[in-house]
């Protein structure tokens, strides 16, 4: 037997799942300029608040109920303490929940890098699919983009972007391209939502709607985004196989390229070592549990939908500390590498408590139902054309400080239906514009926690990552554009 490569003694710095100091400051000031800018919003728009009712166990808003709040603008010093308050916050489950899965899945990484499992795992994909790797791309797409469209798993495929990245390098790409299969994919498709229970059901019931009607066209535009999506990443892709120095990020896959590359994995082939092998599969095992409990939580109302990402991230610790122990780690030496993993990851924990602070912020300073009424305003009166662009916009802004398409629709849809009736607005066309407005921005705004976990998981920065994705944002807007008014040109219902 093969003497088990695992050094549990290894230094932070050898492992790839860590936040850099620069990514982190940049991130940290740009995440304290919108906190600066949330409170100047709380003292330039008026206090306001409509009425709530229960639905479904959900807060959802009352049309025409309306009021102007009396009072002071929300302190300063309150805007600076937000990262402290959201621990106990109205989304203090939601930190809670982000934290541990941080925490949670670097620790399980760094056991399955400083095991050699991600090794083993690399070295069977990529011998298989070395001669094909743009078919695999293709494949590894659209599953993420499938399981996000229609059945609504978002945050349980984020941790595969520990294993897409690394894969992409080793078959000659980089890691923005392992980012734009895993997550810009993933992002894209929960915007072009077919049957998603998270966005097109929940705007649906509350419009009205049959449940999942009109799927034929989102169909179409989920096969439209796809294509666009897959000819954006394998064309960056070819450009930098050719000259691997036109990478955006070639300097800051330096420090791990050599480590995941072609001929280094390759050259592992006939090293295989039955424990890594086993632990491989005990892992892929705990990740294919995780991924079917993600696609129950969607399809069967008796699971929790909040219930998912939490157990996603307990998989993912088990899968993780048991291919460790297979490996041949005592449970000293087990504790000791989920710890330095986890100690990694206590940078972007920082960075999601600003990120939530945001929305804590307008929350607590009595704005956002102010905006809601603004634009419900400037979309009554207006043609089914201008209310359908209105309202994809609404939608869009608000995801800048709410990121759960649940709880947009149940804050939205109550208001925006009847006002689409008034208009010679379709329902449907108005929850085709609300899902689109929902997702495409998730990889622009740097609120949305989940954003900056998965680049987290990489050396790209988020100003970097703007730089690759802004032409696809556009392109992608215009493509939305284009449905949306034809959507509204045939009156796409049945209503």
């Amino acid at each position: 037997m093969n003497e088990i490569q695992a050094d549990p003694e290894a230094s932070q710095e050898d492992s790839m799942l860590k936040i850099g100091l620069k990514p982190f400051l940049t991130a940290f000031a740009i995440l304290m300029l919108l906190i600066v800018f949330s409170g100047i919003l709380t003292r330039q728009i008026p206090a306001g608040a409509y009425e709530r009712v229960v639905i479904d166990g959900r807060m959802a808003v009352v049309a025409d109920s309306f009021q102007y709040l009396e009072e002071a603008g929300y302190p300063v010093w309150r805007w600076f303490c937000a990262p402290i308050e959201v621990i106990w916050g109205d989304n203090w489950l939601m930190v809670l929940v982000l934290s541990l899965f941080m925490i949670f899945l670097g620790g399980s990484f760094t056991v399955l890098e400083k095991g050699g499992v991600m090794q083993a795992l690399l070295v069977g994909t990529v011998a298989r699919f070395r001669n094909n790797k743009y078919r695999l791309m293709a494949v590894i797409m659209f599953v993420m983009m499938f399981l996000a469209a229609f059945v609504g798993v978002y945050e349980g495929l984020v941790p595969l972007i520990v294993i897409i990245v690394p894969l992409s390098l080793a078959l000659g790409w980089d890691s923005l391209t392992g980012l734009g299969m895993s997550m810009l994919a993933l992002s894209f498709a929960f915007a072009a939502a077919v049957t998603n229970p998270f966005t097109v059901a929940v705007a649906q019931e509350l419009s009205g709607l049959p449940l999942f009607s009109g799927a034929w066209f989102r169909i179409l535009f989920f096969m439209a985004t796809y294509a666009m999506c897959y000819t954006f990443v394998s064309r960056y892709a070819r450009k930098i196989e050719k000259d691997p120095t036109l990478s955006m990020v070639y300097d800051a896959d330096s420090r791990i390229r050599e480590r995941f590359s072609l001929e280094k994995v390759l050259g592992n082939q006939g090293e295989k070592d039955p424990l890594k092998m086993k632990a491989a599969v005990w892992f892929g095992a705990c990740l294919g549990v995780a991924i079917v409990f993600m696609i129950l939580a969607g399809l069967v109302p008796a699971i929790p939908s909040d219930a998912a990402f939490p157990t996603v991230a307990l998989l993912f610790l088990l899968g993780g500390a048991g291919a460790g122990r297979i490996v041949g780690y005592n449970w000293t030496e087990l504790f000791k590498v989920l710890g330095q993993g986890a100690s990694n990851m206590l940078p972007g924990i920082v960075l999601i408590l600003m990120a939530m602070s945001v929305p804590h912020i307008m929350t607590r300073g009595h704005v956002m139902d102010t905006i809601l009424f603004y634009a419900s305003q400037a979309i009554e009166g207006t043609n089914p054309y201008q209310a359908g662009f209105y309202i994809y916009l609404l939608t869009l802004a608000l995801n800048f400080f709410i990121s759960s398409a649940s709880a947009k629709a149940f804050l939205v849809m109550p208001i925006i239906a009847p006002l689409a009736d008034l208009v010679g607005l379709t329902r449907q066309t108005a929850v085709f514009a609300f899902d689109m407005g929902d997702g495409f921005s998730n990889m622009v705004f740097p609120t949305n926690a989940l954003l900056l976990i998965g680049l987290s998981f990489t050396v790209v920065s988020y100003p970097r990552w703007m730089r690759w994705t802004w032409k696809m944002q556009v392109g992608i807007a215009l493509l939305s554009m284009v449905f949306l008014m034809a959507a509204v040109g045939f009156r796409f219902g049945p209503f």
